[in-house]
């Protein structure tokens, strides 16, 4: 049994090896090792817009391939790391960016989630201290008849 399970671990990791392996195919990879290195890193920042959070570098989709090739065919121009990735931002948008930047409207988005979790408490607090002040603070005793009723009900 234990024999099965280690052939089955093996396999598996087998089988997920391939999908860790860049998807740069042969045909795409620039001769210069330079310019080739410039273009893996710059595609390692850009989204694929199909497989959402892959980066172009990893994602075998033909869209990914698409947008290595144009992204090569800038910096064979002669384009810098920037000019490349502005050209890319302005043909699809900032989406294409894996971390998008701060600038802009984008500072909202960057910013909603830590005011939300601030507001979040805020209610928090101000919900539990409504209720403990709400909370009826009754600490009455019991009169001699009530003593005597509840005595009576406990021995039943």
């Amino acid at each position: 049994m234990i024999r099965l399970l280690k052939t089955g671990v093996a396999l598996l990791f087998l089988l997920a090896l391939p999908v860790a392996v860049a998807a740069v195919q042969p045909d795409e990879v620039l001769q210069d090792p330079a310019l080739e290195a410039r273009a893996r890193a710059l595609s390692k920042d850009l989204r694929c817009m199909v497989c959402r959070n892959e980066s172009i570098d990893e994602s075998n989709a033909d869209l990914a391939r698409d947008l290595r090739l144009v992204l090569r065919e800038r910096l064979l121009a002669g384009d810098s790391d920037a000019a490349a990735m502005a050209f890319m931002v302005e043909r699809y948008g900032e989406y294409v960016l894996l971390r998008p930047t701060t600038r802009g409207a984008n500072w909202i988005l960057w910013a909603a989630g830590p005011l939300m979790l601030l507001l979040a408490l805020g209610v928090a607090i101000r919900y539990l201290r409504h209720r403990a002040a709400d909370t009826p603070q009754d600490n009455t005793t019991l009169s001699a008849e009530e003593t005597a009723r509840l005595q009576e009900i406990l021995r039943d």
